[in-house]
Parts: C-alpha cells; structure tokens; sequence
C-alpha cells in the first residue's frame, strides 16, 4: 500500500514538473514573439491586417497647394477611373494653354456643375452634356466634329495631376461658385445674365444665382 502511494505521488509530481515546464516553454515563445513583432515597421503590421494607421497618416499631411508646374512636377503620375479620365481630358482640351491657376479655375467649375442641382451630378456627365448635337454641348471640343485626339503627352500629364488634385479634394476657391466660363476671345449671350466672379488668365467665370448650392465652403 506504501509502495502505490509512493508511485503515484512520484507521478504526480513528474506530471506537475511536465505542466510547469510547458508553462515556462509557453512564456518563453509568447515574449519572444512580441520581441520580434515590435521589430515590424507599423505600416507593414498594418498592412498583415487591412489596419489603416491613422497616426501615421496624420503626420503624412499633403503638401500645401501651389499653383505652379514645379508643385505639380513634385506628384506623382496622376491616375484614376472614368470620372479622373474625363476630368483629365476635359481640362486637355479646354484649358492645356493656361497656367497652372487657370486649369484649377476650370477644374473648379467642372466640379461646381456636380454640386449644382442644375447640372448633373458626375464628372462625365456634366462634361458629356448635350454631345451629340454639334455645337449645341456644354464644352464645345465634345460636339465640334473633330476626334479628340491628345498630342501633348506632357501638357496631357500636367493637367491630370490637377484632374487628380481637384478630385482628391484640394481646395481652390478660385471662381467664386462660377458654373460658367468662356475664353475673353467671345462674349456668349448668357455672359449679360449672369455674375462675372472672376478673371484668370484668358477665361472669365460666371456663376448662376439662381443656383448657389455651387458656392464653395
């Protein structure tokens, strides 16, 4: 009876030896692998997870807006979907010869037509308007009859950083809420009715008031 005590506190205590073990084997692995993971860059453990790290975005804060080709130089190459590629085109075709201030000014209005409730509500779309008809579009390269075809490739690359730009939400406030503008070349009937809000470069702008939801904040 002595002798099967005996043998099964000897067991039990080689079991317990066993589990402390394995404890200490345990805790030994889970310090070393916090070890290792706080030798992981933040944005690669983020990135393990789909984790955005807010934090560090922050401190990558965009670079202030200027209105030069040495700013836009400093971009990256612009891309995007069918609403950028319309953009992009629309400020080729209508505002390639202006200067850097001048492309957002017409950029700007693009975008101020989305916001209006008399225009319609997409990119594309308000640049698309009336195409069909030939000279009865809102911007005349769409409706003239001739294929747009873009030579420029670098005139083509500047004006789609700012397509990307106006896009990524970078603020103008360079026409006053204009939805309208027409190089200083012609004086279109609807120039009489409307609000002249600015000037720049060889195009002029125009805002509705009958519409002001365009205004910018």
């Amino acid at each position: 009876m002595k002798l099967l005590t005996m043998i099964a506190v000897m067991a039990a205590t080689i079991t317990m030896g066993k589990s402390v073990s394995a404890e200490t084997g345990l805790n030994t692995l889970i310090e070393r692998e916090k070890t290792n993971l706080s030798a992981v860059p933040s944005r690669k453990f983020s990135g393990f997870f789909g984790i955005r790290n807010t934090s560090l975005k922050s401190r990558r804060a965009e670079p202030k807006l200027e209105f030069t080709k040495a700013w836009l130089d400093s971009r990256p190459p612009a891309k995007g979907g069918e609403q950028f590629a319309c953009l992009a085109e629309a400020l080729y075709f209508e505002a390639r010869g202006e200067t850097v201030k001048g492309q957002f000014a017409v950029a700007e209005v693009i975008l101020n037509r989305v916001k209006s409730a008399q225009f319609p509500n997409t990119p594309c779309a308000v640049i698309n308007q009336g195409t069909g008809r030939k000279y009865q579009c809102q911007f005349t390269y769409t409706c003239d009859g001739h294929k747009e075809v873009i030579h420029e490739k670098k005139a083509y690359q500047r004006v789609a950083k700012v397509a990307r730009a106006a896009l990524d939400g970078f603020k103008t406030d360079l026409t006053g809420g204009a939805t309208y503008y027409h190089t200083t070349a012609v004086r279109p009937r609807w120039s009489r009715t409307f609000t002249k809000t600015a000037r720049i470069g060889v195009h002029l702008f125009y805002r509705d008031e009958r519409y002001r939801t365009a205004l910018s904040n």
